[in-house]
């Protein structure tokens, strides 16, 4: 059973299951906003895990496609090429044949005789083996693109069945958050967070950070109160790597939508080396947030909530990185 499936089991049979059956099996007694607050952050939590994993497969089914047009492109110039050398070797077979075969004797009278025509002959002989090498190199090319192209194709294939069953993984598990959202909203009377009012200037203003950091510090700033979307990548609502890609796109720095991947794109550094605009990985490399500095992030937590500044200590750290 791979990892995926066992992920989803493990979601779908325990997780979930139990926080939503366990509140009806307490002599029928309503559960304290604590407790709705404990179900809804650890559903949040496992849906993450699901929105990353599917972040991910995305990251790769782009890029397999991206590889499938550029073999695409290459594979139809070969074709033509192969096709006008095909067109040059039957050119050069019909010149053989009158040459050779029914003005033979015609050219054995013609000064110079039997050697004139045997030096054409061999002259005619050698570019018609040229041609034909040509084409065989080009057949072999063609045929090595097509089958690479057919792999990807494979690839691609069962990649995209995989996000539909993340998908579908998510829908069943934002199924089971709807459900607490709702008890949270007969308690709070909100089912998530209400937008956050812009802090006072004097406050929390944008340090003066100066280059591509400076950039991505002040984006994470600007969408600080705006709602956690998954797989969201701005302007309107973010996932925790969908806002540090956005942060450092306006920076002018690709990276890719997913924790663990973008944790393999940057360099990694010692906590003491770090610096506003460093990205911080969290435990399991499910979670990350940017750093503002002072010990602080910006992240996206989790959904039903919004960007926000906290410590950046608020679960174990993995790791650290600078964008390159």
């Amino acid at each position: 059973m791979s990892s995926l499936s066992r992920l989803l089991r493990t979601l779908a049979v325990t997780g979930l299951s139990a926080a939503l059956i366990a509140p009806a099996t307490a002599a029928h007694a309503e559960p304290s906003p604590a407790d709705l607050t404990r179900q809804i952050e650890k559903s949040s939590s496992e849906l993450e895990r699901v929105v990353e994993a599917y972040n991910k497969l995305s990251e790769e089914i782009k890029s397999n496609k991206a590889a499938a047009d550029r073999l695409q492109a290459r594979i139809g110039p070969l074709e033509r090429q192969a096709a006008q050398s095909r067109a040059d070797v039957a050119e050069l077979a019909a010149t053989a044949y009158k040459t050779g075969g029914l003005r033979t004797a015609d050219a054995l009278l013609r000064p110079g005789g039997s050697a004139a025509v045997l030096d054409r002959l061999g002259a005619i002989d050698q570019l018609t083996r040229q041609r034909q090498e040509q084409i065989e190199g080009f057949t072999t090319s063609q045929r090595q693109l097509i089958d690479e192209k057919s792999r990807l194709s494979r690839v691609l294939a069962r990649q995209a069945a995989q996000a539909r069953e993340l998908d579908n993984a998510k829908k069943r598990i934002e199924r089971d958050l709807a459900r607490l959202y709702e008890l949270r909203r007969q308690a709070y009377g909100r089912a998530t967070e209400a937008p956050a009012p812009r802090p006072a200037a004097a406050r929390d203003e944008a340090p003066a950070i100066s280059g591509q950091a400076g950039v991505a510090v002040r984006y994470a700033y600007g969408a600080v109160g705006k709602p956690y979307a998954w797989a969201g990548e701005g302007p309107n609502g973010y996932d925790c790597s969908g806002l540090t890609l956005a942060a450092w796109r306006a920076a002018g720095k690709s990276l890719p939508h997913n924790a663990r991947m973008q944790w393999a794109a940057v360099a990694h550094i010692g906590r003491g080396e770090l610096r506003p605009g460093d990205l911080v990985f969290y435990s399991g490399l499910g979670h990350v947030a940017l750093y503002i500095g002072g010990g602080q992030v910006i992240d996206a937590p989790s959904a039903g909530r919004n960007v926000l500044k906290r410590g950046m200590n608020m679960m174990p750290i993995h790791g650290y990185g600078r964008v390159r």
